[in-house]
């Protein structure tokens, strides 16, 4: 919805016609969840409250509830809180709730978007580079969390750079490389292709797939779906 596709087209839901571009809260309300490569909190809101904000889109409660603060509203509010600190507490940053959003490291800030997306109990997760500009252990903890909640059953979308970080995760893979798909498979058939190995090491790499580095291509133009 924020940008309009030429071809091909998503569907989802089982098949049938795709459907038409739609505002981000009605997208929410389809189940679609969406972590950005760069992080975007609401600076002067706790971390708690950002997390809150996912929730919006599935709450029961009316505006006529929570401007007459109605015992529904109130409700509702208890509800939301309580996910919304399952969530942190999953992504691994229930310690800072309390804490200016804004304040928070840019590791924590990348945790605390997905805590967001989380909140709203998506059918489908976007991830858009989710492990760029993260640490060994916050790395490891987000691949963890990736692959319970694929085994839960979410589905989940990956773009990533980094090659290893994708091969451990996803069923199914799409590499690019300036903007052309080169290759799709399963992970062991991707380690092995050829147009894959050049392009993200080189010619003189090709007959060793192991070499795939794992901070993945520099060039903006390359990136691997999962």
């Amino acid at each position: 919805g924020r940008a309009r596709p030429r071809a091909p087209r998503a569907r989802g839901g089982g098949g049938g016609a795709p459907p038409p571009p739609l505002p981000a809260h009605r997208r929410a309300r389809r189940g679609i969840g969406v972590v950005f490569q760069a992080a975007r909190v609401f600076p002067g809101m706790t971390a708690c409250e950002n997390v809150m904000v996912g929730a919006h889109a599935t709450t029961r409660a009316g505006f006529l509830a929570a401007a007459l603060r109605l015992p529904a509203h109130h409700r509702a509010e208890r509800e939301i809180r309580d996910r919304a600190m399952a969530c942190l507490d999953r992504t691994g940053i229930a310690d800072w709730a309390e804490r200016p959003a804004g304040e928070l490291p840019l590791g924590q800030q990348r945790a605390l978007q997905l805590a967001r997306a989380l909140c709203a109990r998506p059918r489908l997760l976007l991830l858009d580079e989710p492990a760029s500009g993260l640490r060994a252990a916050e790395r490891e903890h987000l691949a963890a969390l990736i692959t319970a909640l694929r085994a839960e059953g979410l589905t989940i979308l990956l773009v990533e750079h980094d090659v290893a970080f994708v091969m451990r995760l996803a069923d199914r893979i799409t590499v690019l490389d300036l903007g052309r798909v080169i290759a799709d498979g399963t992970p062991a058939e991707i380690r092995t292709n050829q147009a894959v190995i050049e392009a993200y090491l080189g010619p003189s790499a090709s007959g060793d797939p192991d070499l795939v580095r794992p901070d993945g291509p520099r060039d903006s133009e390359k990136g691997v779906i999962g």
